[in-house]
């Protein structure tokens, strides 16, 4: 019965296609802009936990921080190539639609296939471009392409190196002197308080548990 149905139900032309990828290309696209502005609201509350945790002489706790700020921008950064790469995906499908105008039917572009395939990499693209991917190959559009690689450059260790000295000048810029000052600071600290006292133990646990708290909400956003 299903076949039937296929058979019976009329195929959408290239003009449709075209204005349905359209759309759901500038509704990702939207999408991106909405993680963009959440993540780049996170940063704010984080920037002000950096200040704090630098008055207080918690080099650890503005570090780490730090480091979820590098994080989130260069998220941020992926997110921006990513719409740009959606926005050519929707520019090459026109010039597609147009060709088909003379030949009546989508012909294949190796761009859009590339785009595609470039997008499939990136971990908040995957499963809306394998669904593209999916269609486009159906209707001709592209070649069927599988990869399941996501990009996990964040992840090598070539890029630590950079990403500590990215987090240094995120620290510096937003602690300011307190924040060069901190390592000293921390060992004056030490060499008054030898022995830490129950209520700063527990001082410590509430700043660590803010610190999770902060990292779940940045990562939340990111995802």
């Amino acid at each position: 019965m299903e076949k039937m149905m296929n058979i019976i139900k009329p195929k959408p032309n290239p003009q449709q296609l075209l204005r349905d990828w359209q759309r759901r290309l500038r509704q990702e696209s939207r999408n991106i802009d909405r993680q963009i502005r959440d993540i780049q609201r996170e940063e704010k509350s984080v920037q002000k936990a950096i200040r704090e945790a630098a008055k207080r002489n918690d080099l650890g706790s503005a570090k780490a921080l730090a480091k979820e700020i590098v994080m989130s921008r260069r998220t941020v950064n992926r997110l921006y190539e990513n719409k740009a790469q959606l926005n050519s995906i929707s520019m090459h499908l026109g010039e597609s639609v147009a060709i088909a105008r003379t030949v009546g039917h989508l012909s294949k572009s190796a761009e859009v296939m590339k785009i595609v395939n470039n997008l499939m990499k990136a971990p908040e693209m995957a499963v809306t471009m394998q669904e593209f991917n999916k269609e486009m190959t159906k209707a001709g559009v592209i070649e069927e392409f599988v990869n399941d690689a996501l990009d996990s450059a964040l992840d090598s260790d070539d890029i630590e190196e950079e990403i500590d000295e990215e987090v240094d000048k995120v620290l510096t810029a937003i602690a300011g002197d307190t924040a060069a000052q901190l390592p000293e600071a921390v060992r004056k600290e030490r060499l008054k308080q030898p022995a830490q006292t129950e209520d700063a133990e527990d001082e410590g646990l509430d700043d660590d548990e803010d610190l999770e708290e902060i990292r779940a909400r940045l990562a939340k956003v990111r995802s």
